[in-house]
Parts: structure tokens; C-alpha cells; sequence
């Protein structure tokens, strides 16, 4: 019975990969050689696209000859394999389950990676309005505090109020679509899947460092009718209350109306 650690030679390995596995290795195995380092194997496959089924190890390897148990031997009539035979049975079956567990790592990662493809579409788009939106309502906001604006002040907060509109509007617009991304992540979590950067960058879309992409349970509003403050519907509405509250003082003060 095989320790923890043991030694395959070149013609056992050759023996295992070309003729004891050769029926059972995934599809996308192309390559498998000792590691430079001395230790274990190095697996190569082909890359998945995710869209695939899930590698799964083939169960009817259980019953061949080549790989199976001794009692199997005995039961099917054969003569039962000496310790050099069943060393190299067990070898192979110890090889089999890492090459499907790489196998099947690499599927999900795969798997992670087409997934934010489809729901990220044109998240930067998206992101760079909103930005866009931003930019206004501050240049709005900053206007108000011109002299020049006392002598237009309802206008002037009329086009404030419109800024905040298409900011809040931006910002819901990002938010439904990073809750997409974020419900993405979520699902790999626990997948052993790449970080969320990571997977971005392999998904075509290295500037999502840049987005602000909250946790998937702090999106939609709250029993307050309130956006959480991780997202930019959170952030726009907080900052729209604080101006109102800002041109509704400056009004009672000075007495200035705004309609």
C-alpha cells in the first residue's frame, strides 16, 4: 500500500499516463510530466471556456483491470495482482483524482471568468456616467456659492435639482449592474475561483479595479426607503441630502426664496 510520499519512475509514468488512464483523462489534459522540482506532476490542459460540463472522474475506471482493487481480482476470477501491480493500480488511481481535481479547478475558474463576462457588458460605460454625473452636480453646487448666482438664485438651484437627478439616475443605473457583478462573486465565492480583480482582468476588463463594486446584500433599498452607503446610490443620495439641506438653510437665513 502506497505512504504518503512515493517514487514513480519515467516507464511507470509512461506506463500510467499512455496505457492505464488513457481512456479516463479529461479532454483537455494535454500534458502531463514530472515537476522540475523533483516533486509530483505538472498537468497542462488546454484552456476551458467555462461553457463546458464540469470535469467529472469517470466511475467506470473502478472496475478495470488495470486500476481496480485486489478483492476485484478475486471476485471476477482473474489471479490477484502481486505488490509491484498494485503499487502501480494505486499510482495511477492517485494521479487519476489530481489531474481531475486540476481539472476541475481550472474548469471553475474558467466557469468565474465567462460569467462576468456576460454581466459586465457596459459596466464601464455605465461607471464613466456616472462619473460625468458627479462632475455636474459639483460644478452646480459650486456655482451657488458665486456671487453672480444671487441674481439667478432660483434658476440656479432649478439646475442643481436637475444634476441631482441625473446623478441619483446614473448612480442606480452602476448599481443594478455592479449588483449583477457582485452576485457573480458571490455564487464563486467558495470555488477556490481567482480574486474578484483578478477575474476581471482575465475577463477583458482590467480598469474594474476602479469600480466600486459593493457586497451583493448591500444593494436595493433599505425598510427606510435608503440606498446603503457602499454604493454610489448610497453615496448620491446621501450627497443630494446634504446640498438640500445646504440651499434650504442658506434660503431660511437670508430669506432668499427659491421658487
Amino acid at each position: 500500500m502506497l505512504g504518503t510520499t512515493f517514487q514513480v519512475t519515467a516507464d511507470e509514468l509512461k506506463e500510467i499516463f499512455n496505457v492505464r488512464l488513457a481512456p479516463y483523462l479529461p479532454a483537455h489534459l494535454t500534458k502531463a510530466e514530472p515537476n522540475p522540482s523533483g516533486w509530483g506532476n505538472t498537468y497542462t490542459f488546454k484552456p476551458f471556456t467555462g461553457r463546458e460540463p464540469k470535469p467529472e472522474t469517470p466511475r467506470r475506471y473502478y472496475d478495470d483491470p488495470k486500476l481496480c482493487f485486489r478483492h476485484q481480482d478475486r471476485e471476477a476470477g482473474r489471479p490477484e495482482a502481486d505488490e509491484a501491480e498494485y503499487d502501480l493500480r494505486e499510482k495511477a488511481c492517485h494521479f487519476l483524482d489530481q489531474v481531475y481535481d486540476q481539472a476541475r479547478s481550472e474548469w471553475r475558474n474558467a466557469r468565474y471568468i465567462a460569467d462576468l463576462k456576460t454581466v459586465v457588458s457596459n459596466t464601464g460605460d455605465l461607471f464613466k456616467q456616472h462619473g460625468q454625473a458627479k462632475t455636474a452636480v459639483d460644478a452646480a453646487f459650486t456655482y451657488l456659492r458665486d456671487p453672480k448666482a444671487a441674481t439667478e438664485w432660483p434658476a440656479a438651484v432649478s439646475r442643481l435639482i436637475d444634476t441631482h437627478s441625473t446623478l441619483m439616475a446614473a448612480a442606480i443605473a452602476f448599481d443594478e449592474r455592479a449588483r449583477q457583478i457582485a452576485e457573480v462573486h458571490e455564487q464563486h465565492l467558495y470555488e477556490e475561483a481567482p480574486g474578484y480583480d483578478e477575474a476581471l482582468k482575465a475577463a477583458g476588463y482590467p480598469q474594474a479595479r476602479d469600480w466600486p463594486i459593493a457586497s451583493v446584500h448591500d444593494y436595493g433599498r433599505n425598510y427606510h426607503g435608503e440606498y446603503d452607503r457602499y454604493t454610489l446610490s448610497g453615496q448620491a443620495q446621501a450627497l443630494i441630502k446634504e446640498q438640500e439641506e445646504h440651499v434650504a438653510k442658506v434660503g431660511r437665513l437670508t430669506g432668499t426664496p427659491t421658487a
